[in-house]
C-alpha cells in the first residue's frame, strides 16, 4: 500500500483509517496501471489528435479587426489614455 500521510499532510487534512487504506489500495492500483502501461513499446506510434476517425474541420486563423478601439470605449464610463479605467485594489 502507498503511505498517503504524506499527501494528506499537503492537502491538509486527515483521513480516518478505513478511508486512508481505501485510498492507498486506489493509489497502489493506479501506480501499478501506469507501470504496466509504461512497458508497451509506443516509438513507432503516431500521437492522436482525436480517438475518432474523421477528418477536423479547420478554420484558418485569420484576425480581424471588427469594432475600433473608440467604439468600445465610447461605452465605458470612465476611460484614461485609451483604456478603461476601473477603480484601484490596492492602497
Amino acid at each position: 500500500m502507498i503511505d498517503i500521510k504524506k499527501y494528506e499532510a499537503i492537502a491538509m487534512f486527515d483521513l480516518p483509517d478505513d478511508e486512508r487504506e481505501w485510498v492507498g489500495e486506489q493509489a497502489k492500483f493506479l501506480a501499478e496501471s501506469f507501470d504496466e502501461l509504461g512497458k508497451i513499446n509506443a516509438d513507432d506510434v503516431e500521437p492522436l489528435v482525436s480517438v475518432l476517425n474523421i477528418e477536423m474541420a479547420l478554420r484558418e486563423d485569420i484576425s480581424e479587426k471588427l469594432i475600433t478601439r473608440d467604439e468600445i470605449l465610447a461605452n465605458a464610463p470612465e476611460q484614461y489614455d485609451g483604456y478603461f479605467q476601473v477603480p484601484g485594489t490596492l492602497e
